[in-house]
């Protein structure tokens, strides 16, 4: 789901809380098990559950049924806080046991992280690390070692333009030739004309415009970009390209005509999900969303339908997506990982942190298919996201996701493509002021180019005259070194 515009249930799904940083890696030697019992500290962003004493209590219990002296504590960081505190913990070498990963490949060339490879696999995880998809794996490869744990669950995934389905009823709008930001112009159109006041396509600062089938290798926060079928491998500028420029003009001539906001290169405003305040906006959706079901669950029941603009790749952005990592000076490296382990195997422990309490805020209807029906007690700040916690194939399903959802997710896994730049994690740490110096230029454009705001033509020409004085070149030729010499090594 698109992160920069959050609905307030959607914020709270992945929401945890906030704490200082005081004590980052300490472990307290009491506990309910045993008086040497060993706390893993566990770092995540987010607001803490108004239930999470109980929650957590009941987690410790399901732990201690395998590891006696192994307590789980998690300590939550405010969403707009933790990027900076976690930067803080890792560059600071601070011995946290287990901190839900920014920036994966880069620290991991820092050598930030612990070592898993062994114990995933021939070790304490051996279980856990079979049932995860392998292009995970492959996506979170950095030098042939893996330093994290990634969360199960959407390995692939499409961007989506979704519609307010109250919206397209009341003016009898019809979308079904809808597959491009170009093609949604006649129900924008439309939309515009009956109801000017509210924003037709709702974006805001931070939003990128996305191509069909591209990758970006540095993050799409830079300009570089590869092709995910592979029919051409050289590394390009992504606004350069014919696709980009296209969808550009397209998104300019909305602004223009006023179905983009007029503030939306500075705005921060939340469209949240469940307000009638937006007519579309775009949605980021794997096989564990099962269609428009989890937007609508997460806006109480709002009806959306969403049409698919991109191709559904598996590739290294997707795989690092919600990442568990051990610090290097964790003093509780085996214990991590058995916990780690634990959140991956173990149904009744993910699906009481996951879902909320059995008996509080969920129910078995069928028990023994792991059919579930919410309770009003369910709502936000009472459980954390599963998009962030352990192996989705584990959780339990809402008794109205029927077996022809579960085999249309499962198929629409094994049916989709690879990215031929899947496991490209490159080392560009020679490059580390070209790179700030890029990334300063791209500061002063990516707004404004992909709202809408600006005509692309003479923003592009004078951005990419900028990116050439900041060393493009040179970071555009270590970068195509290294994929040509990953590809070559695929073969």
């Amino acid at each position: 789901m698109n992160k920069l515009i959050k609905g307030a249930t959607v914020v709270s799904l992945a929401a945890l809380g906030t704490i200082a940083l005081a004590g980052c890696g300490k472990s307290s030697s009491s506990s309910s098990s045993s008086s040497k019992a060993t706390t893993v500290n566990m770092y995540m962003p987010g607001d803490k559950p108004k239930n999470y004493d109980a929650l957590i209590k009941k987690a410790n219990t399901e732990i201690h049924k395998t590891y006696k002296n192994i307590n789980l504590k998690m300590n939550f960081i405010g969403w707009g806080d933790y990027t900076q505190k976690y930067n803080v913990m890792v560059t600071s070498g601070n011995s946290y046991d287990l901190a839900f990963a920014q920036n994966y490949t880069n620290n991991a060339l820092k050598g930030a992280y612990a070592d898993m490879s062994d114990e995933l696999k021939s070790g304490v995880a051996k279980k856990a690390y079979q049932q995860v998809d392998p292009a995970y794996w492959k996506g979170l490869k950095v030098n042939n070692k893996i330093y994290g744990f990634p969360v199960n669950a959407n390995v692939f995934a499409q961007n989506m333009l979704t519609f307010n389905s109250a919206f397209l009823k009341k003016y009898n709008i019809n979308i079904d030739d809808v597959n491009s930001y170009a093609s949604m112009e006649p129900a924008l159109a439309k939309f515009h004309k009956e109801n000017p006041g509210v924003a037709g396509f709702a974006i805001g600062q931070g939003f990128k415009a996305s191509p069909r089938a591209m990758d970006f290798p540095l993050g799409n926060g830079l300009p570089f970009a590869v092709d995910s079928s592979g029919k051409n491998t050289k590394v390009v500028n992504a606004y350069d390209t014919a696709e980009m420029k296209g969808i550009l003009n397209t998104l300019h001539s909305y602004y223009q005509k006023g179905y983009i906001p007029k503030d939306a290169a500075t705005s921060s405003t939340q469209y949240n999900l469940q307000d009638n305040t937006w007519f579309v906006r775009q949605e980021t959706q794997g096989p564990y969303d099962y269609g428009d079901t989890a937007l609508i669950n997460n806006a109480g029941g709002k009806q959306m339908q969403s049409k698919a603009i991109t191709d559904p790749y598996k590739s290294s952005a997707q795989a690092q997506v919600a990442v568990w990592t051990i610090s290097k000076t964790s003093k509780h490296k085996k214990e991590a990982m058995q916990v780690l382990n634990l959140l991956n195997t173990n149904k009744t422990l993910l699906n009481n942190i996951a879902w909320g309490l059995e008996g509080q805020q969920w129910n078995f209807t069928d028990k023994e298919k792991g059919k579930i029906k919410l309770t009003k007690n369910y709502k936000p700040n009472y459980f954390i996201g599963a998009w962030m916690m352990g192996n989705n194939k584990n959780l339990y399903t809402l008794d109205k996701t029927t077996d022809a959802m579960i085999d249309k997710r499962d198929q629409s896994i094994k049916d989709s493509k690879t990215s031929a730049a899947l496991g490209f994690n490159p080392d560009m740490s020679s490059m580390k002021t070209e790179i700030t110096n890029l990334s300063n230029v791209m500061s002063k454009y990516l707004d404004i180019l992909n709202t809408g705001t600006a005509d692309p033509e003479p923003t592009i020409k004078k951005m990419d005259a900028e990116l050439k004085t900041a060393g493009y070149d040179k970071v555009q030729k270590e970068l195509q070194k290294q994929y040509d010499a990953f590809l070559a090594d695929q073969k």
